[in-house]
């Protein structure tokens, strides 16, 4: 199974995303396991994540969280089209990518 953590500014607006990504992976058949903190929340949960995506909105904390993962886990911004568009399923293809 994969692990998948988004984080926003508050773990609230990347909840939409989370869901268009769950049926995203369903739909094609992928086990995976996809959830949105805060930044503030995210130190406890960074250890379980195989890949981290950050939301536009805190694109500047990117640096900060390589560091905090020791750059062993792939960081990524999610592309502004495809947060805006609430697009899962190109999402989802972005993270699984950094992890193949």
């Amino acid at each position: 199974m994969t692990n998948i953590l988004l984080v926003c500014s508050a773990g609230m607006s990347t909840s939409a995303l989370v869901k268009k990504m769950q049926e995203a992976a369903e739909e094609k058949g992928i086990e995976a396991n996809i959830w949105a903190v805060g930044d503030a929340e995210s130190e406890n949960h960074i250890g379980k994540a195989d890949v981290i995506c950050l939301g536009p909105q805190v694109r500047y904390l990117e640096s900060k969280m390589k560091e905090r993962v020791n750059n062993e886990k792939p960081v990524m911004v999610i592309d502004m089209a495809s947060y805006g568009t609430m697009n899962g399923a190109k999402v989802l293809e972005e993270a699984l990518s950094l992890i193949a």
